[in-house]
This record gives C-alpha cells, sequence and structure tokens, in this order.
C-alpha cells in the first residue's frame, strides 16, 4: 500500500488531539496514511550496545560522520549520574532531535502513543478519555488550536490561543509542549487543574474533569431563515460518507443557502479535502501539490458533488488550517462562495508518515508545498477572508457567534 498524505497541523496540526486513546487503532495526518506503511528505520543499530564507528548497518560514507554521536552514546552510558540509562528513550530522543534540527515544525517523530492516537483520530469517530481540544505542540508553551465539541474543554470555556503555562500548580515554563501534553491527558473521570495565560488577561486556573469523548467528522442542522448549516471538524477516513449524508439530508429541505463551518479544524487527509471541496465545486482546480524538484501535482474536482449550485458562505478562524485551508482556499479562488470570520492559520505543506519497524511510531516528513488554484503559497499567511468578523471575549462570555450571525446575513440577502 502507498503512504496517504496528510496536511494536518498534527504536531502542531500536527494539531494533537488532548486525549488519552480509548482504542488500539494507529493514526497519523498531512497527506496520511493507512499504517504500515513505507517501513522507514532511522539511525540503524540505535538501540543496543554503544557501538563503535563501524556500527552495523550504518552506512560506511556516514561512520566517520557519526563517530561523535557514538562516542556521546558511550560517555552517557558510561559517565551518567543516574544509571541504567533507558536506551529506548534515548533513541527517540535521537530521531526527535534530528527532525527538529532541520527547523521544519511539520517534520516530525510520533512515538507509539502519539502515533496510535493521531491514527485513531483520522479512522472517524474514535473514542478517547482526556479534556478534548486540538492543541498546538510547536508554540513556546501548549496552546489550544480549539476545543472539541461538547467536550469538557469547551464546557471550561478553553479558547484558541489559550496558553496552558502551568498544570496542577506545576510551572511549565521551558518543558517541552508535548510533555506538558502527556501531564493534561489523563482517564475520564479524573481531575486537571490548568493555569491558562489569554491575550489581554492576568493568568487564571480552570478546573476540568475528563472524561470520554468521541469526535465526529461532521455535524449539521438548519437554522432560521431557512440556512443550512454544516460543519467539518476533520479530514477522515469517513468524512466523505458522512457530509454526503448530512447533504442529503439538509438538502431534501430545500434550504436557500449553505453555511460550512471549517473554524478550529485542523485538518486531515488530502484526499478528503479533494473529496469534501467537490461537494461543493463542480470542476476545475482544487490544489497544486508542488515538490523541491519542481515538479507539481494538479487535483481537479470530482464529478456529482451535491451542494455545487446553492449559495454558500464558508467560516474560518486562526484554527482552520491544512486541510481546511484548501477546501477554504478552493472555494474563495473559484467565487464560489465568501469566506467569513478572520486569517486562518496558514499551514501550506504536505507530509507523508513512515512508519518505523519494532513498532517504535512514525516519522512525518514535509514532501511538498500546496498551493490554491490561483496559485498562492499560503503557509505562514493564511487564508484572509472577503469579509472579517472578529469574535470578541465579549461574545464569547455571551455566548453569541458573530461570525455565524454575518454569514446567514449574507445568505439572506
Amino acid at each position: 500500500m502507498k503512504s496517504k498524505a496528510f496536511i494536518t497541523v498534527i504536531s502542531v496540526i500536527l494539531a494533537v488531539v488532548m486525549l488519552t486513546g480509548a482504542c488500539s487503532a494507529g493514526f497519523i495526518a498531512g497527506r496520511v496514511f493507512n499504517p504500515p506503511q513505507q517501513m522507514v528505520a532511522l539511525l540503524p543499530g540505535l538501540v543496543g550496545t554503544p557501538a563503535t564507528e563501524n556500527q552495523a548497518g550504518t552506512p560506511n560514507d556516514l561512520s566517520q560522520l557519526f563517530v561523535p554521536f557514538w562516542q556521546t552514546w558511550t560517555l552517557v552510558h558510561d559517565e551518567y549520574v543516574d544509571q541504567p540509562v533507558n536506551n529506548e528513550v534515548l533513541m527517540r530522543g535521537a530521531i526527535r532531535g534530528m527532525l527538529e534540527a532541520l527547523g521544519d515544525p511539520h517534520t516530525s517523530y510520533l512515538d507509539p502513543t502519539q502515533y496510535q492516537q493521531l491514527n485513531a483520530a483520522l479512522q472517524g469517530n474514535a473514542s478517547y478519555e482526556g479534556i478534548g481540544a486540538w492543541v498546538d505542540t510547536t508554540a513556546d508553551y501548549l496552546t489550544i488550536i480549539g476545543p472539541i465539541p461538547g467536550s469538557p474543554a469547551e464546557k471550561a470555556d478553553l479558547r484558541t490561543g489559550d496558553k496552558i503555562i502551568a498544570v496542577d500548580g506545576k510551572d511549565m515554563t521551558g518543558i517541552d509542549s508535548e510533555l506538558v501534553r502527556q501531564r493534561v491527558i489523563g482517564p475520564a473521570g479524573s481531575h486537571v487543574t490548568l493555569t491558562i495565560l489569554r491575550s489581554g488577561q492576568d493568568p487564571f486556573d480552570v478546573s476540568i474533569t475528563r472524561a470520554s469523548i468521541t469526535i465526529p467528522s461532521v455535524d449539521y442542522r438548519m437554522l432560521d431563515n431557512n440556512i443550512a448549516y454544516v460543519r467539518v471538524l476533520i479530514f477522515a477516513d469517513n468524512t466523505k460518507d458522512q457530509l454526503k449524508a448530512a447533504l442529503e439530508d439538509v438538502l431534501a429541505k430545500k434550504p436557500t443557502g449553505l453555511v460550512l463551518d471549517l473554524r478550529n479544524n485542523g485538518g486531515g487527509y488530502l484526499k478528503s479535502a479533494i473529496d469534501v471541496a467537490s461537494e461543493f465545486i463542480d470542476s476545475g482546480v482544487i490544489v497544486y501539490e508542488e515538490y523541491g524538484d519542481g515538479r507539481r501535482n494538479t487535483y481537479e474536482a470530482l464529478r456529482g458533488g451535491l451542494a455545487t449550485d446553492i449559495p454558500m458562505v464558508v467560516l474560518v478562524n486562526q484554527g482552520t488550517a491544512s486541510a481546511s485551508e484548501i477546501v477554504a482556499g478552493a472555494i474563495q479562488d473559484t467565487g464560489r462562495g465568501q469566506l467569513v470570520g478572520v486569517t486562518t492559520y496558514g499551514k501550506g505543506s504536505v507530509q507523508l508518515s513512515n512508519v518505523l519497524k519494532n513498532q517504535e511510531g512514525a516519522v512525518n516528513i514535509t514532501v511538498a508545498h500546496w498551493l490554491t488554484p490561483k496559485k498562492r503559497a499560503i503557509n505562514g499567511i493564511g487564508l484572509k477572508p472577503d469579509v472579517e468578523v472578529p469574535i470578541t471575549d465579549q461574545d464569547l462570555s455571551a455566548k453569541r457567534d458573530p461570525q455565524l450571525q454575518k454569514a446567514v446575513e449574507l445568505l439572506s440577502k
């Protein structure tokens, strides 16, 4: 089998879910894939007895290059104060450090637990235990991308951009964000206290009871003024089928307009993004995939979309990332609908996930950048909405959604 492309913000996204997997399926996002795929072993022979410069399995042309590495390995085993050291932890740290040296937050290592959790999320409707939030692990502090609907995180009013600066009273300054994430997850019914740093406010504590959570791919309903509302939460294996079912249901009610909500959607499979966009765009380019050697793949709309004519508005915010930006960018560039909200996250790269041997997780490698139909590169920039509508703290406190209200207003006209 070939690896699937995934374009989530997973170490951001890739957005990492603040959950503990309650199922055993594996996972990953970006061009995404079905495990197990390409079998790639990095730094062969790393686990085991400290090696000489001619370590078995290490290519001869790299043997001299890795002399300092194996020297350091030996020094740690011989001189580190707390013995014995854990070889597996050292190996994983070496892989993680090598990928971090590239300076690309989306080229990253997923340990076996992370790999399992991510894979489960992209299978669709996976069950988890935790606080229920997508998070960015590349910032100085673990940062909320968005809460999952109905989750403890949403009930606790955690918001996009909130930084977790302490967990159960312990300062997280300088602590790797992935380690912070592991402190936040936990079994249903257990409690955690998070100290939150929110823009414009003094730090404050939030006490959360973890719960069992199921993440749907699609949510939908009819709004006032005969407007249909469809929200895509993740681009998973089952998103296409769930979206078709949702559209069939709401379109049967003959709505005069449709709101597609992509807010706080951190991405998922590239193929799923093409499938979703094709439900609203009847023909033409959806996205270009551009490689470092200049090669370019073109992905066009698939025939048979259910909602290619109905007037539509797309809701976006700073948590709209990756695969969801592909869909939003295609709808904007083709003139199919307007974007309402605030500028999106800005993840314009594609990753391939490679499963490591010995069940040691996977590595995500950035293999390409993607461009909108008008060949716009949005990495680090994002998509600017056609109608900018911010949500203030006052709106959140009053449970108002001015972005959705604006979308309904535009469609009602």
